[in-house]
């Protein structure tokens, strides 16, 4: 990602020019980030995830918000925005509009923002203490990788692909049917229905420290 500024931006600075932005831009270190545009592929999937956990959590302490509240890292300084956000208790909101407390985070990822997902976000969201799970989604596969921490605070992933598959969230006692994840999505073959477009060495459960 480019920064949009070659001088410092303090965070007050940001917060300020973000409120009033017509479009959404990360802040770490003192450089604004902007986000690109989703498409309809990713819009669509972002909103299967919502409803699908929405319904689910209708009952239940955990409450579900879209990518348009903004989150804030305390631990490293990075201000972003995540597809889909799940909150267990109350949500702890600083100046009104950044969110300091998900349990669950999901994001929607393309060819150009797996590697950032997956690595430097990662790295930042992990530091959440109270953060359990991270699912990522592919918007051009049937796939998704769950990162879920455990007690000795390594992280298990988890792969599910295809359409068949479900992916539990024990957490929040949750699940994602793939199938209803990328309800409507249209696929270009029968290869990205399958999970079959995406091909890794990893096994389908291993152990990130």
């Amino acid at each position: 990602m480019q920064g949009q500024h070659s001088s410092y931006i303090t965070q007050q600075e940001y917060l300020e020019l973000e409120r009033q932005a017509e479009t959404k831009s990360e802040y770490w270190n003192g450089e604004i980030h902007p986000m690109g545009r989703v498409n309809v592929q990713h819009s669509l999937i972002t909103t299967n995830a919502i409803a699908n956990l929405g319904l689910q959590l209708r009952k239940n302490p955990c409450t579900v918000y879209t990518g348009n509240l903004r989150l804030k890292v305390s631990s490293t300084g990075l201000y972003t925005y995540a597809d889909v956000i799940v909150v267990c208790g109350q949500a702890r909101i600083e100046n009104e509009d950044n969110l300091l407390n998900p349990t669950v985070i999901v994001e929607v990822f393309s060819k150009s923002t797996e590697s950032y997902d997956r690595g430097t976000k990662f790295e930042h969201y992990r530091t959440m203490e109270l953060l359990t799970d991270y699912l990522l989604i592919s918007q051009d596969t049937a796939w998704i990788e769950h990162r879920s921490r455990q007690q000795d605070d390594k992280w298990l992933l988890s792969i599910y692909q295809g359409l068949n598959s479900v992916t539990p969230i024990p957490s929040i006692g949750c699940e994602l049917p793939l199938a209803e994840v990328y309800e409507k999505v249209e696929w270009s073959s029968e290869d990205a229905a399958h999970g079959w477009l995406r091909f890794v060495k990893e096994p389908s459960e291993a152990y990130l420290t």
